[in-house]
């Protein structure tokens, strides 16, 4: 086996923006959330990622401004490690290594260099229970520094941080069923029974402060918010109550200003409190999934909420929407496989409740939303609602299948067979047939035939039965119809079909019952063979591709991996190994095979004319893969190694349990992304642009020209003004002087000095100048002569410089003369 350290596992997108609570910047222009192992810097005018922040080695867990900075920002991470950015730019100033794994980061501004950390407690029980500590960051000149200098502020705190607020002077937070007000000289506790007489839910859930008075609010478990006062005097303290939502309060936020409070919850409503007049309140809603976190910008002009499905929305401060800022959507679990629309190339899967979502990959973002439900969903626990939990497009694009359903129980069930056709005009897919009764029980399986010429699906179903189906025709004008019908129903001795597959040139249909798996002819229905195979039922199947097109592979309940010979209908090889997915890819031989054991998931990849594997990377992940897809490449990595030559054609990308969509980089392809990106940086003197790079090679081929045309000593000297006007495109605005001061130099950088070729100018111009007056004076002659109509008539005329000596006589101002002959007596 083969195992080489040029490939490694990257995390290519798609991770959680809700994960953390977003910060807008100062001057309200940015939006920053974490994304994995990342800080993304998004547009709050364009919605676009403009850059990531990239240094930590894990997750990051929080992020703050700088409160001494406005144009720096702190994050932490599970790496143990606490960095200090420079977002705009996006440059690391500092790394403070603190030596344990990080959950969330606070400031507060009366503490200058004091950072309030959640770590870890060491403990024997099985709830992990967390502190929080206050670090002095250490004043060094060296980029990396150790912060050893760690107090205890408080423990058993909550993990999640909305249970954990500052305000004025003091610290805030919720744990279980109590509420503890930290200060400077003084700790007060307050506690709720966890329900009353009226059996509501006064457990907290999270907690705000105040930025100018001394009230704290609360939020509980029964969508009650309650508003502390005087708690300083802990026999005198008051609250009073609140209620809008139904169920648990998620996140309270006031306004810089103190005139407001904002909650939010599983309503996904944005309720907006007026403080001191506890009645009156606003409300946005429809925001999408439950709200988790609120965030407001320092000068109360944007507020951002963060979405269960892992979406960011940017709202004004007059309570209107501007901006949606869309991740990978994450639910709860993947029903359908990772799919690649042979259209856009985009990966799609389940997205929003009752949607399948298309996702670039090349860019990271979120393209849109395809309704298959098409039904209003309600944001209720426990109420029963359609899912999609089948989906396959066709080898063309042209055709989406998918199958939605409701009911666990099979009393229950409900499901519909759907077929979308993709519109030209519209260029997305429109529904053009449901079917009510596709089957009598849940389908399990289906595919599209893999032939450009006619269009089949299979459909293979918990009722003992397979159906073939097929665009229809009328019976009455036998003419092709645009719509879907039944063409074949098979069986195979009531056993229930597991799973199906067709060859690549779609001659063959292979259909597992149980532990036998059966072959058809597509073209007359006929079964032409079964294949037996040692005991378990079959779970996974697929046909080899090209020069391996004559096998057939499949997985086994009993943790076997089996190749059968089509051609001697043998078996061919059988490995034993707990197969958790196993994924073909389309452009090539190689198929990956995905083994979980000992609580870790290995990769294989092989193909299926040798037992022995091209590559294989022990420990891919933690859990359990069950979803993955080969995605082509747009250019060929052409890699010699043989360690990487089955990721030359596609890329393979993988789903964690987690919702982590992670995939494989080569050292090849590494390179070549940071050569690319060196190549973008044309001219050091010039400011690279999307127009510049548009403009690069236009600009490159007129540079040939012109150095082709005239020699290298006639090129003309670059003058000191375009200079000026360079450095003053490259120093930073910051540093800049005023733009009165500018303005002058500006301007004199654009004038042009009279010089020697100020001169020529004028001599050239002067030289124009008397040619056209010999042409006129030809023209004049000539016209005279027709006149007279004879040339011994002609009266001899002033000479040429005659006339330019009598012009300059006429121009001369004679004025002074008068001035003079006045002044004589």
């Amino acid at each position: 086996m083969v195992e080489t350290s040029d490939i490694r596992v990257v995390r290519c997108g798609g991770s959680k923006v809700n994960l953390t609570p977003p910060i807008i910047s100062s001057d309200s222009r940015f939006v920053l959330c974490t994304s994995g192992d990342l800080v993304k810097v998004y547009s709050t005018r364009t919605e676009e990622w403009l850059h990531s922040l990239q240094g930590h080695t894990n997750q990051v867990t929080g992020i703050t401004l700088n409160p001494a900075n406005h144009l720096q920002v702190y994050s932490c991470s599970v790496d143990g490690t606490v960095k200090l950015w420079d977002f705009i730019d996006g440059i690391l100033i500092k790394t403070f290594v603190i030596g344990c794994p990080l959950f969330a980061i606070y400031v507060s501004e009366k503490h200058t260099g004091v950072l309030f950390l959640h770590v870890s407690m060491a403990t024997d029980s099985k709830n992990e229970c967390f502190q929080l500590v206050s670090v002095h960051l250490p004043k060094s000149a060296e980029q990396e520094v150790e912060a050893k200098e760690m107090s205890a502020v408080s423990s058993h705190i909550s993990k999640n941080p909305s249970c954990t607020a500052f305000g004025r002077g003091s610290v805030s937070e919720t744990c279980m069923s109590m509420v503890i007000f930290i200060s400077f000289f003084s700790l007060c506790s307050f506690s709720l029974k966890a329900t009353d007489k009226k059996g509501a839910k006064n457990a907290f859930t999270c907690i705000a402060c105040h930025p100018t008075d001394d009230c704290i609010a609360t939020g509980h478990e029964d969508g009650k918010i309650r508003l502390w006062r005087n708690f300083i005097h802990k026999k005198e303290y008051t609250y009073s109550t609140q209620h809008w939502h139904h169920n648990a309060v998620n996140t309270l936020c006031f306004t810089p200003e103190g005139t407001h409070l904002l909650s939010g919850g599983i309503e996904s409503v944005l309720v907006q409190w007026q403080y001191g007049a506890d009645n009156r309140k606003e409300f946005l809603p429809r925001l999408g999934g439950s709200i988790l976190h609120i965030s407001a910008s320092s000068d109360g002009q944007l507020f951002c909420t963060s979405h269960s499905d892992n979406k960011i929305t940017v709202i004004e401060s007059s309570f209107k929407v501007c901006g949606v800022i869309q991740g990978l959507v994450k639910g709860d679990a993947v029903l359908t496989d990772l799919m690649i629309d042979p259209r856009s190339k985009a990966l799609v899967l389940n997205g929003k409740p009752g949607h399948l979502q298309f996702y670039s990959l090349l860019r990271d973002k979120h393209l849109y939303n395809l309704d298959i439900v098409q039904q209003e969903y309600i944001y209720e626990a426990g109420l029963d609602q359609f899912e999609v939990v089948k989906a396959a497009f066709d080898i063309k694009g042209s055709w989406l299948a998918t199958v939605e359903e409701r009911g666990k129980k099979s009393s229950d069930l409900e499901f519909f067979l759907k077929l979308w056709a993709f519109d030209e005009r519209t260029q997305s897919f429109v529904l053009n047939t449901t079917i009510t009764a596709a089957h009598t029980d849940r389908i399990i399986s289906m595919c599209f035939s893999s032939s450009e010429e006619t269009t089949m699906l299979v459909t293979a179903a918990e009722d003992s039965q397979f159906k073939a189906w097929c665009q229809g025709a009328d019976a009455d004008t036998q003419q092709d119809q645009n719509f879907w019908s039944c063409d074949f129903v098979g069986s195979y001795h009531k056993l229930n079909p597991t799973n199906c597959s067709f060859s690549a040139d779609s001659s063959l249909l292979a259909v597992s019952f149980q532990e036998v798996i059966t072959i058809w002819s597509p073209d007359t229905w006929e079964m032409l063979t079964t294949l037996c195979q040692p005991p378990g039922v079959i779970r996974d199947l697929c046909f080899g591709r090209l020069s391996c097109s004559k096998y057939l592979l499949g997985t086994t309940t009993k943790n076997l991996l089996c190749c059968w010979n089509l051609l001697t209908c043998e078996l061919e090889w059988s490995t034993s190994v707990d197969v958790s997915k196993l994924q073909p890819d389309p452009f090539s031989e190689n198929v990956a095979a995905f083994s979980y054991q000992s609580k870790h998931t290995d990769l294989f990849v092989f193909k299926p004319s040798e037992p022995r594997p091209l590559f294989t990377n022990k420990n891919v992940c933690s859990e359990k893969v069950h979803r993955a897809v080969f995605v082509p490449r747009e250019e060929p990595l052409n890699s010699c190694d043989e360690s990487t030559q089955w990721l030359n054609r596609s890329q393979l990308y993988f789903l964690t349990q987690n919702m982590d969509l992670l995939t494989f980089s080569t050292a090849t392809e590494e390179d070549r992304m940071l050569s690319s990106s060196k190549q973008l940086v044309i001219d050091d003197s010039v400011a690279v642009t999307p127009f510049y790079l548009l403009l690069g090679k236009h600009r490159q081929q007129q540079q040939k020209l012109n150095t082709q045309s005239h020699p290298v000593s006639d090129k003309p000297q670059q003058t000191q003004g375009s200079v000026t006007i360079k450095e003053l495109l490259h120093t930073p605005a910051h540093v800049l002087p005023a733009a009165s001061v500018l303005c002058s130099m500006f301007v004199n950088s654009f004038l042009i000095s009279n010089t020697g070729e100020t001169l020529q100018e004028e001599m050239d111009s002067e030289k124009e100048e008397e040619d056209s007056e010999e042409e006129m004076e030809a023209c004049d002659s000539q016209q005279e002569l027709r006149a007279q109509g004879s040339v011994d008539e002609v009266t001899p005329k002033l000479s040429k410089a005659q006339e330019r000596e009598l012009k300059r006589v006429r121009k001369t101002d004679f004025s002074w003369m008068a001035g003079l002959i006045d002044s004589k007596p």
